[in-house]
């Protein structure tokens, strides 16, 4: 699958940064005044100084209430563990804390929500089965 390119909100640089870079571990690629690109797990993510942006509203899924807007990524299932060791080595407040969704339906997957510091919500998952992925 090709990568895929986000350009997302932030109204603090300096703030993305430290968590885009300090706490994922992201590649910093090119920038300028008012953005920054990421490799975010191989996908380009570009965050733009600007105001606006964050939660506007919840779908419920599976018993939790997901922030809609939300953007993320697919991990494998030793990466997700990695992800969560880092997001609570930095103390990072989960939307949704890490738990199976679905499970022991198709597409059973582990998922987490969070916000970034300019209140965009990330998901992250991962399946046992990777096929699963598009199950129904």
């Amino acid at each position: 699958m090709p990568p895929f390119h986000l350009a997302i909100p932030v109204d603090d640089l300096e703030q993305a940064a430290a968590f885009y870079e300090g706490v994922l571990e992201c590649p910093r690629g090119r920038s300028a005044e008012r953005w920054i690109d990421y490799d975010f797990f191989g996908h380009q993510l570009v965050v733009h100084r600007t105001d606006g942006g964050g939660v506007r509203g919840t779908n419920p899924v599976d018993g939790d209430e997901v922030p809609i807007p939300h953007f993320g990524v697919v991990l494998a299932w030793e990466q997700f563990d990695e992800v969560e060791a880092k997001l609570r080595g930095a103390r990072v407040a989960f939307l949704i804390e890490p738990t199976v969704r679905f499970e022991g339906e198709p597409g059973e997957q582990r998922t987490m929500f969070l916000l970034d510091p300019a209140g965009n919500a990330l998901e992250f998952k991962t399946f046992r089965d990777p096929g699963q992925l598009f199950a129904s």
